[in-house]
């Protein structure tokens, strides 16, 4: 009796004792795969860093090795190519622009007479090519020459000739300076100190705070036109939004290695930026305050409050997936880029369609494919680790679903917040090069002209001629019909 009683308490401790080791044999198999996980997301992370700082500016896959806006025409073309492959025809140079001036040196042959027969050699044509010349920049002092008259009789009346009022009272600085200053920093990315040296080389002293200054003399100018590009913004049937990052060293309140935003904000042809000292929906809300439309955005959480209607990107959902590939070669995430590419495809071959049909065909062809997309990415999710590289991908699409397949519903809409990130791209190329901004009002002088830049660039004109004649032009503005007239759309260039 005592002997069957010890080994029903053995049998018990061992089942005991073997369901303590699946339990721990369960939470060390759960723990190793957080480690895996975390390892992998370390590693993906530092292929990102390496790719940043070393690697090509494009989104690439490491095997694949196509471009990502080029994958829908390998994917699709890639037969009918094989099929016909034509030899790559040499270039012709362009011509040079019939506009610039010439200056002709002309080359006689020193023999006169034919070595033949000495007849005189006489005149039987000639051959021309052409070089560009460049002349550096030329500076000139503009002395304005106010004549006075002065009464005879009284001599008590002096009249003064006027002039046009300048676009900073009492300064060396004339419009065509401002504007060069304005578009080497802002469009083309030169810090003010490199300008400054610049000036030294031609014998002009010009500080690096003096520029500054007037840059944030001239945003100030320009808020006028800058009000009004906004009032038709919010006009327009859908908005792109996006955000990236500035340094500010003298913001109350932070340290100097705190990150600031600056925002973006995109209606087709008029681009406008924002600086706020924070990335929070209260900043997001003063941005876009009063606009009920549509609002196309990356998926960043604050725009969700900001109005009724908005649209994803897919550029970002595709991004989630080739970081994927980034890191190895995995059969759904490839998948998943594929299909991706196959709407982008349906958009080339629809992208000057009207509207409505654009509509039409999305509802056709591209429907069909986001319903693969959708069913893909369910059967996925099951079974995958959230926080994996793949998993976030997943997860991305999952939580934005709604807003990507809006865009089928209106041939307005795009696929795509490419626009927003296109006008964003010139402040970061040129925060690689100037780093910081030194105050708020310095950040803030940066939005103003930044957007206008870019807007004036949209609108396919000359920046530094447009800013010439703002400069010129508009200290003497009265009225808001004569700053309407200094807008992009209504200006009259040279």
């Amino acid at each position: 009796m005592l002997g069957m009683k010890s080994a029903q308490k053995l049998q018990q401790e061992n089942a005991k004792l073997r369901a303590e080791i699946k339990q721990q044999s369960k939470v060390y198999e759960q723990t190793l795969k957080d480690k895996n996980t975390y390892i992998q997301n370390l590693e993906a992370a530092l292929i990102d860093l390496k790719k940043y700082r070393f690697g090509s500016s494009s989104e690439k896959q490491n095997n694949a090795q196509t471009a990502l806006f080029n994958e829908a025409e390998v994917l699709t073309e890639t037969k009918a190519k094989k099929a016909k492959v034509k030899k790559k025809k040499s270039g012709k140079r362009k011509p040079l622009p019939k506009t610039l001036e010439r200056e002709d040196k002309v080359y006689k042959p020193e023999q006169t007479t034919c070595p033949h027969d000495g007849a005189k050699l006489i005149y039987a044509g000639e051959e021309v090519s052409e070089q560009l010349k460049f002349i550096p920049a030329h500076i000139k002092v503009i002395r304005h020459i106010r004549h006075k008259l002065a009464c005879p009789q009284c001599k008590q009346h002096i009249a003064t000739a006027p002039k046009p009022a300048d676009p900073i009272p009492k300064s060396i600085a004339s419009p065509e300076l401002l504007s060069y200053i304005t578009v080497s920093k802002y469009a083309d990315g030169l810090p003010l100190y490199r300008l400054s040296q610049m000036f030294k080389r031609l014998d002009i002293s010009i500080s690096r705070t003096n520029m500054a200054d007037w840059m944030i003399r001239c945003s100030t100018l320009i808020q006028p036109l800058v009000n009004l590009l906004e009032d038709k913004l919010f006009d327009k049937p859908f908005i792109h939004m996006d955000e990236t990052t500035v340094q500010v060293l003298k913001e109350p309140g932070k340290k100097p290695s705190s990150k600031s935003y600056m925002w973006v904000r995109r209606g087709q042809d008029i681009i406008l930026f924002d600086y706020s000292s924070s990335r929070s929906t209260k900043a997001a809300e003063k941005i876009i305050k009063g606009y009920a439309k549509t609002l196309i955005t990356d998926g960043y959480g604050v725009y969700d409050t900001l109005t009724n209607k908005q649209l994803g990107c897919w550029a970002h959902a595709r991004r989630y997936f080739i970081k994927v590939l980034d890191n190895g070669e995995h059969a759904g995430a490839r998948k998943m880029v594929e299909l991706i590419a196959e709407l982008y495809q349906i958009e080339k071959q629809i992208k000057d369609d009207p509207p409505d049909k654009k509509k039409i065909s999305r509802q056709d062809k591209s429907k069909p494919i986001l319903a693969k997309i959708k069913a893909l990415n369910d059967e996925q999710l099951i079974g995958c680790a959230p926080k994996s590289i793949f998993g976030k991908a997943l997860g991305y699409l999952h939580n934005q679903w709604p807003k990507l397949i809006g865009y089928i519903e209106n041939g307005h809409y795009p696929i795509d917040n490419n626009p927003a990130e296109n006008a964003i791209r010139p402040f970061v190329v040129g925060r690689k090069n100037w780093l910081f901004a030194n105050t708020q009002k310095g950040a803030k002088a940066s939005a103003n002209l930044y957007g206008l830049i870019e807007t004036v660039k949209a609108h396919g004109l000359n920046p530094e001629k447009y800013l010439t004649e703002i400069y010129r032009q508009l200290p003497n503005a009265k009225t808001v019909e004569q700053i309407e007239q200094l807008l992009p759309e209504n200006i009259q260039l040279d």
